[in-house]
């Protein structure tokens, strides 16, 4: 549930225009509401600041589109993961306002205005066949009220590229690095910045990268201090993780 949501209805009560019993019709369904395959989560904005996030991958386009139904009238900004275009095409149907990206296979709904936040985020990727877990850490960092700046194909390969952009990386307050193969462009970043680095390794590359294992070790293993790690892939989690340091350092 959005706080701003709640303060509606909270000053709602306080002018008369809404009684105490409409109030508690209003929100009868906190904590969470029960669709009998999903359980709602209504609080999850009011405990971390964003809206419960919808995995769509094992979910049918149906569910979707009713976990969607369920979150719209007390949620400004929605956010589905792993999204295919029919999933979309459900979502769509029920909500005109949803958008697809593609490249990130996630499913938006805005309407705050964006950013919240001035920190500015960094997406760094390095390669091309990368981009779709970065585009996944950028527009859900973007919705998450984030100002996303993105830096793509800048790997160890050819390091003067990376080093070309020396002054965009400097500006950053939170790095997200994405890479592939043996992930060394996590540490070269996490050498180069005196802020947060945060680690996506990708299942990008050769046998021996074992789907990702070989960048998630190699980051894991990194000598360099102030990196963390996510999961194989997890760009969602590595833009969750950058929104909830912007916002301890806006203190917001």
């Amino acid at each position: 549930m959005d706080k701003e949501f709640l303060k509606d209805i909270l000053e709602r009560v306080s002018q008369g225009s809404l009684n105490i019993q409409e109030a508690l019709d209003t929100l009868k369904d906190l904590p969470f509401e029960d669709l009998g395959f999903a359980k709602i989560d209504h609080h999850r904005c009011l405990r971390t600041g964003f809206p419960e996030v919808i995995f769509c991958q094992g979910k049918r386009p149906e569910q979707v589109a009713a976990i969607v139904k369920k979150l719209l009238p007390s949620c400004k900004n929605i956010l589905a993961t792993r999204a295919t275009p029919e999933i979309f095409a459900e979502v769509n149907r029920a909500c005109a306002e949803a958008e697809y990206h593609k490249l990130a296979q996630c499913i938006t709904i805005e309407r705050e205005q964006q950013p919240k936040y001035k920190s500015p985020v960094l997406v760094i990727t390095a390669g091309t066949a990368d981009l779709p877990v970065a585009e996944e850490a950028a527009v859900s960092a973007e919705i998450m009220g984030n100002t996303v700046t993105r830096l793509a194909d800048v790997g160890v390969a050819g390091i003067h590229r990376l080093f070309h952009y020396k002054e965009v990386i400097n500006q950053a307050a939170v790095i997200i690095v994405v890479a592939g193969m043996e992930g060394a462009l996590a540490s070269v970043v996490t050498g180069l910045v005196d802020v947060p680095v945060i680690a996506v390794p990708t299942s990008i590359g050769y046998g021996a990268s074992f789907g990702g294992l070989a960048a998630l070790l190699g980051m894991l293993n990194s000598c360099a201090a102030g990196m963390a790690v996510v999961n194989i892939n997890n760009g969602f989690g590595a833009a969750a993780m950058a929104t909830a340091i912007v916002r301890l350092k806006e203190g917001k």
